[in-house]
């Protein structure tokens, strides 16, 4: 008698549905609202919410809110759960498929990507995303990160945050208005927070944009703000930093 085959593994039933893959494929990249994804993949919305519903049941997306408008959600892909998803499908087929951890610094490019963050403030979120990618990258990207409408100062929580968190101080760092930025040239400029990227400028030599829905930790609600509500929203950060950090490095370099 011939043994039943071994069922598939759950993310490779998933992610094979050639128009999910085109969702997972999309919110890669940066996070997106539904009827932007209906656009760039040319489906009808309730298709497309059928298939994000089917992913967000399987733990590979997640939705929140719009801060910018109530009646948005946007779209964000997981890529840790993706990445463990994927060594658990190599393992399932055999155990040397499964993959070592990828390495979290670039390799040198003869290129250095200019990246600009950008929230509301220029408080917490982007001179937080700044600082991380900093210290990641190092001398391989050159990033800055600025304002729509800048506070007088930074967060002192999101200072605190990176400093016991990741032994980063910013306390000399001030906030910088977007407009200070015009006439630069950036590769990347990522967008963190709803409102700024209906408002967001745009810059000359068409830089690849890239939005991240996070909310701001200073307005989390009252059982969560404070101090532990910057935490999350740096490790977060740091989190969505590790995977851009390939994406900054020429393919090139990386081999």
């Amino acid at each position: 008698m011939v043994p039943s085959a071994q069922a598939a593994p759950a993310f490779l039933r998933l992610a094979a549905h050639p128009l999910r893959w085109q969702l997972l494929s999309e919110l890669a990249a940066t996070d997106y609202r539904v009827r932007e994804l209906v656009e760039l993949i040319g489906q009808p919305q309730n298709l497309i919410s059928y298939h994000l519903r089917l992913l967000r049941g399987g733990g590979l997306v997640t939705a929140r809110r719009s801060t910018f408008d109530a009646r948005d959600s946007y779209y964000h892909l997981d890529l840790e759960r993706c990445a463990q998803a994927l060594a658990d499908t190599g393992a399932a087929l055999h155990p040397a498929l499964r993959p070592g951890p990828a390495p979290l610094s670039p390799p040198a490019s003869a290129h250095r990507a200019e990246v600009l963050f950008a929230c509301t403030g220029n408080s917490a979120r982007s001179p937080i995303a700044e600082a991380l990618l900093r210290r990641r990258a190092g001398n391989h990207v050159a990033v800055t990160s600025a304002g729509s409408h800048p506070r007088p100062q930074l967060h002192p929580d999101a200072v605190r945050a990176l400093r016991e968190g990741y032994g980063i101080d910013l306390k000399d760092q001030r906030p910088r208005h977007l407009e200070a930025m015009a006439g630069r040239r950036f590769d990347y400029v990522i967008s963190l927070c709803d409102k700024v990227r209906e408002v967001c400028p745009d810059f000359g030599d068409h830089p690849r944009r890239i939005h991240w829905s996070i909310p701001d930790p200073a307005t989390a609600a009252a059982e969560q703000a404070g101090y532990p509500a910057f935490a999350r929203t740096a490790a977060e950060i740091d989190t969505r930093i590790q995977y851009l950090l390939p994406v900054l490095t020429p393919s090139e370099a990386q081999s």
